[in-house]
């Protein structure tokens, strides 16, 4: 046994030096501490990695199908009348939405931007005693309600009870409704005398959509849209002229929802409108995106870039703002990993080995140059 305990003495890496050969200085003792804090320092950089995650990417081709797109937005137009504003969506499979009102929220804004009413969005008629029924006297005790739609009837039982009734009565047809003064159901309802208490207002809509995963188009429009051969129209119910101002803030567009790091290229844009009246348009790119925090949550959401063109009337367009969006084939994946342990390991090791092997070097070559030094002022003086 004794035999092996020599053998294994014998590759001692690290023989032992007796202490009454150590010699220790000044300099030595510097180049430790400095080393020590700067070991300290790596050390502590490295720890904070380790405990923070970071961020793994990849590109993949976007497999899925029959998934929706949520839209968040936020946008205030200064000369546009809350009452007029309408929001119309349009994709490539055919579905159409026109003046959409659910989850949207509007704010009435004076020209300073202060908030005069906020409201959910729509019309909603009082009740009025005895409205005027379709065949032309008023609604009786013992009658049951049946408004005239003016001409647009689509059969002698058609009843049109309100003036958004009406309003679709004559999309259908294609007509325009210019007139709403002589409409019973507008009348009662104060839609015409809204729009003119609301004269010199701003807008500020905001709220959320959710549409079909496919390239398509949302807009904001100064009147109520139809659609006619193709076509959309604007109704401005002959309460404006064609200077339409189109001004506005988008204080948020975002397409799906937050996740850490996300930028939205069109949170805080402001366009203000010249001399010039037309659309103004924005094609975005959507690229979809899948977030994988540390924990395992997957945060399902999109990234987009954007370009801008505005188009004059004079070109044929007609005034609104538009945001055309396309979905990109390919999907990112962000994941939050953590720095392995084993990694973390050798980091450390090879910070501690390469500190104490360059401060040995470092210490080394001062100690043999004040050696040098001192060998010369010897030698000088006994020469």
């Amino acid at each position: 046994m004794d035999k092996v305990f020599n053998k294994l003495r014998n590759l001692d890496a690290y023989p032992k030096i007796n202490e009454d050969f150590y010699s220790r200085r000044l300099a030595g003792g510097l180049v430790t501490v400095i080393s020590a804090a700067f070991m300290l320092f790596l050390f502590f950089s490295e720890l904070r990695l380790y405990l923070y995650s970071v961020t793994e990417s990849k590109l993949l081709v976007d497999t899925s199908r029959g998934e929706k797109l949520h839209i968040n937005f936020d946008v205030t137009f200064p000369a546009v009348r809350c009452s007029m504003l309408s929001l119309d969506s349009v994709d490539i499979s055919g579905e159409q939405h026109f003046d959409i009102r659910h989850n949207i929220m509007k704010k009435r804004i004076d020209a300073n931007g202060t908030v005069i009413e906020v409201k959910k969005d729509g019309l909603g008629a009082p009740k009025i005693e005895r409205p005027l029924q379709k065949h032309g006297g008023r609604l009786g005790h013992d009658e049951e309600y049946c408004g005239s739609c003016f001409g647009a009837e689509e059969s002698d039982h058609h009843c049109c009870n309100s003036c958004e009734e009406v309003r679709e009565a004559y999309k259908k047809k294609g007509w325009a409704l210019t007139n709403t003064d002589l409409i019973d159901q507008c009348k009662r309802e104060g839609y015409v005398q809204r729009v003119k208490d609301e004269e010199g207002e701003g807008c500020n809509i905001h709220g959320s959509l959710e549409l079909s995963k496919v390239a398509g188009n949302f807009h904001f429009a100064n009147g109520k849209s139809f659609l006619n051969t193709g076509i959309f129209l604007i109704d401005l119910l002959g309460l404006q002229d064609n200077n339409i101002n189109i001004s506005h803030q988008i204080n948020k567009l975002s397409f799906g929802d937050h996740y850490p790091g996300l930028v939205n290229p069109l949170d805080g844009v402001k366009w203000e409108q010249g001399a010039t009246h037309g659309m103004y348009q924005y094609f975005i790119k959507v690229v979809p995106t899948i977030y994988k925090d540390i924990r395992g949550r997957v945060i399902n959401s999109n990234q987009y870039s954007v370009t801008e063109h505005f188009k004059s009337t004079a070109e044929g367009a007609f005034p609104g703002v538009f945001f055309f969006y396309d979905i990109s084939p390919i999907k990112v994946t962000f994941e939050e990993e953590h720095l392995p342990f084993l990694h973390f390991l050798t980091n450390i090791c090879a910070i501690i080995g390469g500190i104490f092997t360059i401060a040995g070097i470092v210490d080394s070559s001062i100690y043999y140059g004040q050696r040098t030094i001192k060998r010369k002022r010897e030698i000088g003086k006994y020469t």
